[in-house]
């Protein structure tokens, strides 16, 4: 018994299955294509980290304050002043008016240093003895 096929049924189911095998391959290769990439990668070398150096103020001098001058005088205390290139020492004394103790410090974020040579002068409270007679806030910063 010999088995007959429609010339035209089985050409047409074989070229389907060609053109649908035609269309995996190029599925696939569309996605492969996907994967490849085009743009420059830069690989950097990690920077060498170097320890933050900061320079701390020193613990506070004890000073005596001696008698007040008179009624309305308010003692500003002795503070640390980064002045040029390191700390200053600012003398207590009596002013004509209420003098509010020294606020609390800020905590400040140090920033990343611009140089190896930089150090680091953190924040601090002074005393505005030229007119302000406030407690101002210097803010932290890199010196060199």
């Amino acid at each position: 018994m010999s088995v007959h096929r429609d010339p035209f049924t089985y050409a047409s189911v074989s070229r389907r299955r060609r053109a649908a095998s035609l269309l995996l391959v190029l599925a696939a290769a569309g996605l492969l294509s996907a994967c490849v990439t085009r743009e420059t990668v830069v690989v950097r070398e990690p920077v060498a980290t170097h320890a933050v150096v900061v320079r701390h103020m020193p613990a506070a001098v004890h000073e005596d304050r001696g008698l007040q001058p008179g009624s309305g005088y308010g003692w500003v205390s002795g503070h640390w002043k980064w002045e040029g290139n390191d700390w200053a020492w600012i003398h207590g004394q009596w002013v004509r008016q209420a003098v509010p103790p020294m606020p609390t410090v800020i905590v400040e974020q140090i920033t990343i240093a611009p140089s190896p040579q930089h150090f680091w002068v953190p924040g601090h409270w002074v005393w505005r003895f030229d007119g302000g007679n406030s407690w101002i806030w210097v803010a932290g910063a890199w010196h060199r």
